[in-house]
Formats: C-alpha cells, sequence, structure tokens
C-alpha cells in the first residue's frame, strides 16, 4: 500500500466519482479505477458501492477512511516538522468567519513578508471552522471565542462590539422585533448572541432567513428585508453613510471576542507560528493595525 493509493481513495471518497476526482489530482481515470481496485484486493474487501449517480463507501470503506485521514495528517504534520525554523515554507490552510474586517490586512503582510508560503483561506461560521480544525482539515481559524475545547489552543485577537442594524427607517426596539432576522447558518456565534437576546425578552423572531455571505447579508439590510447582529467595525462605513441604523443591546450580548485556535497537539511549525506572530503584532505595528 502506497501512500498515494490513500490520497486517491480519501478524493474518491470526498468528490463521489472516479471523473470528479481524476479531475481533482490531475490524473486520468483509468489511474484512479487501477488504484482503488489495487487497494479493494490489499484490503480483501469492496470500498466503494458503484452505481450509476457515482460511488458511496460501503462500511468497511468508511472504517478504512477513518484511519486513511489520520495517516495523511499524520504524513503531512511529519513534512511540517522538517521544515526550516528560519525560513516558513508550504502550505498553510486558515480559517475564518467573514467579519475579521482586518484579515485582509493581517494576509496581506504575512505573504509579502514569507514568499515561499502557499496561503489558502476558508470562511464559515464558528462552530463548522472549529470542526475543521479539530479534524485536521485546518491549521487554524479565527473565530468567535465560545467554550474551549480540550483539544484547542485559542490566541486572543480583538475585542469586538456587535450591533443590532437596520435600514434608515427603522427607530424603536419594538418595529425591529417585527422584523425578519437575517444571519448566517447555525454555528454562528453572532446569531448565537442574538439569539440569546430574543430568549431573554421572551420573543421569537417572526422569520429567520440564513445567507451565505456578510455582503448578501448587508445589502439586503439596506433594502430594508430585515434586521442582523454584527461587529460595528463591519457596518460602520454604511451608517456614515446614512444607509442603516445601529441600535445597541446589554453588554452580555454585543462584547464578544475573536480569537484564532489550533490544535493543542498539532507541531507548532514556522510557518504557523510566523502567522501568529503577524496577527499578534498587528495592534502595535502601524503598517498592519491601520
Amino acid at each position: 500500500m502506497e501512500f498515494k493509493d490513500l490520497e486517491i481513495f480519501q478524493m474518491v471518497a470526498k468528490k463521489g466519482t472516479i471523473t470528479d476526482a481524476a479531475k481533482e489530482l490531475s490524473y486520468v481515470q483509468s489511474n484512479i479505477t487501477a488504484r482503488i481496485k489495487k487497494l479493494e484486493t490489499e484490503m480483501n474487501t469492496p470500498l466503494f458501492n458503484r452505481n450509476n449517480r457515482g460511488m458511496t463507501l460501503t462500511p468497511e470503506g468508511k472504517k478504512l477512511l477513518v484511519y486513511c485521514e489520520k495517516i495523511l495528517s499524520l504524513t503531512n504534520e511529519m513534512k511540517k516538522v522538517v521544515q526550516s525554523k528560519t525560513e516558513p515554507a508550504g502550505k498553510l490552510e486558515i480559517g475564518s468567519v467573514e467579519t475579521v474586517i482586518k484579515l485582509p490586512v493581517i494576509l496581506s503582510s504575512y505573504i509579502k513578508k514569507y514568499k515561499n508560503v502557499d496561503l489558502s483561506l476558508l470562511t464559515g461560521v464558528t462552530e463548522q471552522l472549529q470542526k475543521d480544525v479539530l479534524n485536521h482539515n485546518l491549521d487554524g481559524a479565527f473565530v468567535t471565542e465560545i467554550d474551549q475545547h480540550p483539544e484547542l489552543v485559542s490566541h486572543d485577537v480583538f475585542q469586538e462590539e456587535l450591533v443590532l442594524i437596520s435600514d434608515n427607517t427603522k427607530t424603536s426596539f419594538e418595529q425591529l422585533k417585527k422584523e425578519p432576522f437575517l444571519c448566517f447558518s447555525k454555528g454562528c456565534g453572532y446569531r448565537a448572541r442574538l439569539e440569546t437576546w430574543y430568549k431573554d425578552q421572551n420573543m421569537t423572531p417572526q422569520k429567520v432567513m440564513e445567507f451565505g455571505t456578510l455582503e448578501t447579508i448587508l445589502g439586503s439590510v439596506v433594502m430594508g428585508l430585515g434586521i442582523t447582529f454584527v461587529p460595528k467595525s463591519a457596518v460602520s462605513h454604511l451608517e456614515k453613510q446614512g444607509l442603516i441604523q445601529c441600535h445597541y443591546l446589554p453588554e452580555k450580548y454585543s462584547e464578544i471576542n475573536t480569537v484564532f485556535i489550533r490544535r493543542k497537539d498539532a507541531y507548532l511549525t514556522s510557518t504557523l507560528e510566523k502567522f501568529i506572530e503577524t496577527f499578534e503584532h498587528s495592534e502595535s505595528d502601524p503598517e498592519i493595525g491601520q
């Protein structure tokens, strides 16, 4: 069994078809098919159910996938461990909630300084990003602070003030209570805070509308479609333009910390270490902290 066989097996399991896996890996389909058959022969069991719509894992395939992901994760970590301590290089996969306003500046500062790093960014909600870090799918992530998972380490980034925003025609909380709540999917820290406020007020939003991007949510609020709860730093420009109104809730709902999380047991490579140093120094560095 070769590592490449496991990588192919993992990709087919992820994509669900030989065709899609071949495109992702830049392999010919016959090579993918042959490798899967070879692995099934070595395991002495079928790993996939084949049908007209694609391939799904058999119970034995699901078991193998668990070990496959662990082996490939350890292999990737092994490669990172032997990187030079003085010059970060290789892949760095970071996740973030969409509302980290300083993120583009942090990323730009890091990439300009460490040109041999291949940095990629995944956006999502806090709960899913935490799972991705725990499952070794991400090296780390910027998330809203939640209960500390025992397998994670967190680094403080900054504190935010959340505000309830509406279009420029809504003036009272009584009016706001009747408006649809526009938000990200479940697992978003800001959504959880506002849902707690609703609960403490013995209210339920009359309508909840989920969106995939912050830009769409803010645009919908400006158009009068509903209200949302986001960091003030993310909407101050809209308030200055007179497009929205900010409404303030008590501290217990509005004050929230943004933290950077990583696995406690993962080796801290120079690539990740220098990334952490970049955002930790952002407040004191005038070029980053602007």
